[in-house]
């Protein structure tokens, strides 16, 4: 008898681990399937890396890996591969709270100064609520990046003597910060290190031995190395993390915790069949609590952003990422579709999830191809210097990237990685000037503009670039000044 397609995949998905049952009744139809898989084999030839999973009625009708995990040793992306999850880690911690609340360990109106003493007034009006929906006032984060060993007493320490963004409750400000008192809060209340907790009682239950931040104890031949750029080989996070010996609180209860596309795959099952919590805290897991950004229409939950799709139905998701690692988790309750993606090489080229949503739902969408991403595209021609070819560039990125240009720290991110290379200052000088003409008024980028020029040996243009930055410069909070006002002194020296 000859096999369809979606017999093929049928034997494709078991072998890698995921059963599929049923086949027949998938509504996904082959069609859309080769569409989509095609989508993201052709990327592969620009850079594409990870692996992608969509379920429908809970039945997996696509779990693949797409480039490779490691490329100096050709290993190939798999279902089994592991990463990390990033700022996904915090419905982990969100579920942990709701779980605690079911053991009547701890309640949502709790204050914190139930479980920190000595805190400063302005901190004790916070509850475990507010911590949730990051409505609590607190910063983003403390210490230099995730890897900061701060010992435990100083980091909350500090922490609590922060000044707040706002008053409790009253606004949204994403914080990481947050989301690690909640970690603690969990410590805490349940007498437990907060891995063995998430382990005991949300990945034993639902079967998911892969992830975690230690416990697993992975091959290290599973897990996924890290390419900055998509070239640069960075390693592993879970190698930093065995050199420290730990989590650090920087990172742990907000970010970091690993796992595959098979786990996540799980997870999503256990919460669908209400494994981990009952109906009714699930319903409080995913509740739309608070707008995130004015003119904007996504709401945070705990540890999920709400969106209405385009059918006016729910949407409930997360993503997290490093600027290296990413992770899309996406599921369309009404619709019951499933969209899990991760990489091991970031670009916004390689956020593919949402594109594979709109694929699905939208017969009439063409989704532009993966490209390269523009950090390739930049270093591929990192020895073009002639100023005709750099112009060309410069046109190139402006037409076809032009969602990487809706921020200016990308392209400002992207010229210093130029400068630091010694190896083409016209061109890094070229990108900082596009940046200046796409955000005239921020007199950082300006600053930007004059350090290369001074690379350049442009020193005339160089003095121009710095006095226009400090006409732009913040009264409060301009960190850049100093240095600014630093360049200009000397360069009027010379």
């Amino acid at each position: 008898m000859k096999k369809t397609l979606l017999m093929i995949w049928t034997i494709a998905l078991t072998s890698s681990g995921i059963a599929i049952t049923n086949a027949q009744q998938v509504k996904l139809d082959t069609t859309k399937v080769n569409r989509i898989d095609k989508y993201l084999n052709d990327g592969v030839e620009n850079g594409f890396s990870g692996a992608v999973l969509i379920a429908e009625k809970g039945k997996p009708i696509l779990a693949k890996g797409y480039g490779m995990a490691n490329k100096e040793d050709v290993v190939p992306y798999t279902t089994t591969t592991v990463s990390t999850i990033g700022s996904v880690t915090k419905q982990f911690t969100a579920t942990s709270i709701l779980k605690l609340v079911e053991l009547n360990k701890l309640e949502l109106t709790d204050s914190v100064d139930k479980f920190f003493k000595n805190l400063p007034e302005d901190k004790r009006e916070i509850t475990v609520h507010h911590l949730l929906t990051h409505t609590a006032g607190f910063i983003d984060v403390i210490g230099d990046g995730d890897f900061d060993d701060i010992p435990r007493d100083k980091f909350f320490k500090t922490v609590f003597s922060t000044e707040l963004l706002h008053k409790p409750g009253t606004k949204y400000a994403y914080s990481n910060v947050g989301y690690s008192i909640l970690a603690r809060i969990i410590e805490i209340s349940s007498g437990q290190d907060y891995e063995k907790f998430l382990n005991r009682f949300l990945f034993k239950p639902a079967q998911m031995n892969q992830t975690g931040y230690f416990i697993p104890q992975w091959d290290e031949n599973k897990i996924a190395i890290g390419y900055y750029n998509n070239t640069m080989n960075v390693g592993t996070m879970i190698s930093r993390f065995n050199k420290i010996g730990k989590v650090t609180w920087t990172l742990k209860g907000n970010g970091g915790i690993h796992s595959t596309i098979e786990d996540m795959y799980k997870w999503y099952q256990a919460l669908k069949n209400n494994t981990i919590l009952s109906k009714e805290l699930f319903k409080k897991l995913t509740t739309p609590y608070i707008l995130e950004y004015e003119g904007q229409s996504s709401y945070y939950a705990y540890g999920w952003v709400i969106y209405n799709s385009d059918r006016n139905t729910k949407i409930i998701s997360h993503n997290g990422g490093n600027a290296i690692f990413f992770h899309d988790f996406i599921w369309l309750p009404k619709e019951d579709i499933l969209i899990i993606q991760f990489t091991n090489a970031s670009s916004r080229e390689a956020e593919v999830a949402w594109t594979i949503e709109k694929m699905i739902f939208n017969e009439d969408f063409k989704p532009d191809p993966i490209k390269k991403s523009l950090n390739n595209l930049v270093f591929d021609n990192l020895e073009t210097r002639s100023i005709r070819q750099i112009n060309e560039l410069i046109l190139t990125i402006k037409e076809k990237y032009n969602s990487y240009l809706k921020y200016s720290e990308n392209l400002n991110g992207l010229g210093y990685d130029v400068l630091r290379t010694n190896k083409n200052s016209k061109l890094a000088v070229a990108l900082f000037k596009l940046n200046t003409e796409l955000f005239p008024e921020e007199g950082n980028i300006w600053d930007s503009l004059g350090e290369g020029y001074i690379a350049d040996n442009q020193k005339e243009e160089a003095v121009k670039s710095y006095k226009k930055a400090l006409e732009l410069a913040p009264k409060n909070d301009c960190h850049w000044c100093k240095s600014s006002k630093k360049a200009l002194n000397d360069l009027k020296k010379m």
